[in-house]
């Protein structure tokens, strides 16, 4: 059973490689498996995963049991179809009920994190080993500010919420950017999930890194 549980991996992978080398990009990413996930936080922080990185709770990674290291993951809720990208540098869980363990950013993101566990859907698609490669340049732009202090005010408050924030120079001004998505789906729901946490982000909009 092991056998052909590896072979349907490699398969899945080599599916979404071919497609990606082959132009074909529109074609659907390779259904892998559905289960439960749960997510794991800044407790871990400083460790070394089993791939051999540092764990970072801000980072968009996640814990499987048997996907290479570095292979990039779809994370679709199936009671919400939300979704998130998260590349796999850790072994885990060890729940046999669980199928992957997230980070806490991309358990913030999925809106997992008080539920602790929700059922989802894995989609591989692809092995992108070595640091982290985004697969798209979409990310949330909630403010942009010239007074630097101010920018690193509403990432900490960003950060506290959705885990991953980070702040880019643009000329004169501090843009605080949240999370990253891979399709304009997945950053729209992250747009709504900006604005329903504070009613003063009405105004951000997905933006292009």
């Amino acid at each position: 059973m092991a056998h052909f549980r590896r072979m349907a991996i490699r398969l899945a992978i080599l599916g979404a490689t071919l497609a990606s080398l082959g132009g074909a990009q529109d074609q659907p990413a390779a259904l892998f498996e559905e289960g439960m996930a749960s997510w794991y936080g800044s407790s871990f922080d400083g460790l070394r995963s089993a791939s051999g990185e540092i764990f970072d709770s801000a980072q968009l990674t996640a814990a499987h049991r048997t996907l290479p290291f570095g292979t990039m993951v779809r994370v679709r809720r199936l009671d919400s179809n939300s979704s998130i990208v998260v590349r796999i540098t850790d072994r885990g869980p060890f729940v046999d009920s669980r199928i992957i363990d997230l980070s806490y950013a991309a358990a913030r993101q999925l809106g997992l994190t008080d539920p602790g566990v929700v059922r989802v859907a894995l989609e591989v698609l692809g092995d992108l080993p070595g640091p982290p490669i985004s697969l798209s340049p979409l990310t949330v732009q909630v403010g942009t500010y010239r007074n630097l202090d101010n920018a690193r005010r509403m990432r900490d408050r960003m950060q506290a919420r959705f885990g991953a924030v980070t702040l880019r120079q643009n000329g004169e001004f501090w843009c605080v950017l949240v999370g990253s998505a891979a399709t304009q789906a997945d950053a729209d729901h992250l747009v709504e999930a900006v604005r329903q946490s504070d009613s003063a982000l009405q105004s951000v909009l997905v933006v292009k890194l």
